[in-house]
């Protein structure tokens, strides 16, 4: 296996991470017995040879013996190396087209023309008899076969032959992903697709399937009458869809960062990606299809979301949260009706259902206002039975549901969010999430401001991941503190400057610009800061001009600056 691998000279090309020497043994390793070594060898080349879903001169050079692999009987992972390829051939037609305007595109012309030369091939795992690997296999056919009458005829062969419906809706997807760039097969596609949409004998899953892809291929298609036929659809019993965890894993992998190797609002934000990334039902892609064939037609998006809210599977319901939220944060339209429908969620038996709606409802502010009264029952019932301890719990999704309603709450300017936020900054527990809502609550300045003031003097300042927290406790503080937290910003001012922490420096005096005339006794140290050089930090000067124009006005500012700094 692997002729004439060793002969090509993997030092002068590079992937993501440096040179291409370990191409080979990436190589290998994916063509070993031993699963680990396997498994570490595809992230790594996802990770590093096509990164991000980019294709160097070494990923093409890489697909002759991907394809020797896939075509394999023995290896054990063929379906991977064909979803590779896949992956591979996608982003090479996509960019091999592209003008080089300063990249180097030589790796997607290489590739995309390897493709070409192997269409067959692609053919050939569509109809393999391993599932994983037609299943894998079957998107090349609406994307890297330029034979589209053979391509097409081959998916109309294989639908009625497919086991089950995630193959079906591959199918059907392939076809309009065939036609859609190429006006000689579209209206022979768009009439099978609809054909299949009214063949009642089909499963409800597969017509559905077929409605959606017609309408993408459809530009006049009715809306309305689509999104109804839609609900229809979903309304009808199903069967069980057990070969749908059993696909192939999505490619490109989410990163996984490790607990004190950055910033927590990084890691938080990276286990969000990796939620948000995660599919729970198998009509989700398809649905989330519709909704950009939909666009912004809010009323039959939300009659859509409606349904599959309504859906006795809570990962379609899951799903659907995510779907309402981008919606809602698309700013397309009123949304009152669905963030109701979103609030409803927050009775959802099911623990995650329930923490995905409080966060939804977080996530889009300030338009959750007709949820506020759900949001302060849903917070209330938990108090109830936990206490504000609830949003230190060790029930993983108990603790995140609590966590984003207080959260969505105090965005809201509701205080009854402030038990739980008080927990957070007396004990520690995700203080930094309270931290970023701490402004919404001027009310509470009494409670909250001591407490902020307490964290930001407790902050070590050399600690390498600091500054975000302590940026982000100085931005609460300038909302609400005013006299009370000048004295505490100054003492930090002055810590971070002896350290040339830059950026925690703009950050207080940003702070102090909010503080208004109360920050008069920091204007000595403000003035200093105002004439510091760009050789110093070119961000720092005029930070400090802005804090003097709001602390003694524009016209003490002038002369302030012109005078230099004092002692």
């Amino acid at each position: 296996m692997f002729d004439g691998l060793h002969e090509i000279d993997w030092s002068q090309m590079h992937h993501a991470y440096g040179t291409a020497e370990e191409v080979p043994g990436l190589l290998h390793a994916l063509a070993s017995a031993d699963e680990e070594e396997r498994g570490k060898a595809l992230d790594r080349f996802y990770g590093a040879v096509h990164h991000q879903g980019d294709v160097y001169q070494c990923t093409a050079a890489s697909v002759p013996f991907l394809f020797e692999l896939a075509g394999d009987a023995a290896a054990p992972v063929r379906a991977a190396a064909v979803e590779l390829l896949v992956g591979i051939g996608r982003a090479a037609f996509e960019y091999g087209a592209t003008e080089e305007n300063g990249w180097d595109f030589s790796g997607h012309y290489k590739a995309a023309a390897l493709m070409r030369e192997r269409a067959g091939t692609f053919i050939g795992f569509a109809t393999d008899s391993d599932r994983l690997v037609r299943q894998a296999a079957i998107p090349a056919l609406g994307l890297l076969v330029d034979d589209a009458e053979r391509a097409a005829a081959v998916l109309r062969e294989r639908l009625p032959a497919a086991p089950g419906v995630v193959e079906r809706l591959l199918l059907v997807e392939a076809m309009a992903e065939l036609a859609l760039p190429r006006p000689d097969v579209l209206a022979a596609a768009s009439a099978w697709l609809a054909s299949l949409a009214d063949d009642t004998a089909l499963d409800p899953t597969t017509r559905l399937a077929a409605l959606i892809q017609h309408a993408r291929c459809t530009p006049d298609f009715d809306a309305q009458e689509a999104t109804r036929t839609a609900v229809a659809l979903l309304r009808e019993p199903t069967a069980p869809t057990g070969d749908w965890w059993l696909t192939p894993t999505p490619a490109a992998p989410a990163p996984t960062i490790e607990p004190g190797s950055a910033p927590v609002e990084v890691i938080a934000a990276f286990e969000d990606l990796d939620r948000h990334a995660t599919v729970h039902s198998p009509v989700t892609g398809l649905l989330r299809t519709f909704h950009e064939v939909l666009g912004a037609r809010v009323s039959e998006r939300t009659m859509l979301l409606a349904e599959q809210l309504r859906s006795a599977d809570p990962g379609t319901r899951l799903d659907a949260l995510r779907m309402g939220s981008e919606l809602i944060r698309s700013g397309s339209g009123g949304h009152g009706p669905l963030v109701e429908l979103i609030g409803a969620q927050l009775a959802d038996p099911y623990p995650e259902v329930v923490a995905e709606a409080a966060s939804a409802l977080g996530s889009c502010h300030p338009v959750p206002e007709p949820a506020r009264p759900v949001l302060a029952a849903f917070v209330a019932a938990q108090y109830a039975q936990y206490g504000p301890q609830a949003w230190a719990s060790s029930q993983r999704h108990l603790r995140r549901a609590h966590q984003e309603a207080v959260l969505a709450l105090a965005r809201l300017g509701d205080e009854r969010a402030l038990p739980s936020l008080v927990v957070a900054l007396d004990d520690g527990v995700d203080a930094w999430r309270a931290v970023q809502v701490a402004k919404w609550l001027p009310g509470a300045a009494g409670q909250l401001v001591p407490r902020l003031v307490e964290r930001l003097l407790g902050f070590d300042l050399d600690q390498q991941w600091i500054e975000t927290e302590v940026n982000a406790t100085l931005h609460a503080l300038g909302h609400l503190g005013r006299t009370a937290a000048v004295g505490a910003v100054e003492e930090v001012l002055g810590r971070a400057v002896r350290g040339e922490r830059w950026g925690i420096v703009c950050s207080a005096l940003a702070a102090l610009r909010q503080s208004g005339p109360a920050a008069a006794p920091v204007l000595p140290v403000i003035r200093e800061l105002a004439a510091l050089g760009a050789d110093v930090n070119s961000n720092v000067a005029p930070a400090a001009v802005a804090a003097l124009r709001a602390i003694e006005g524009d016209a003490q500012e002038g002369t302030a600056t012109a005078s230099g700094p004092t002692g």
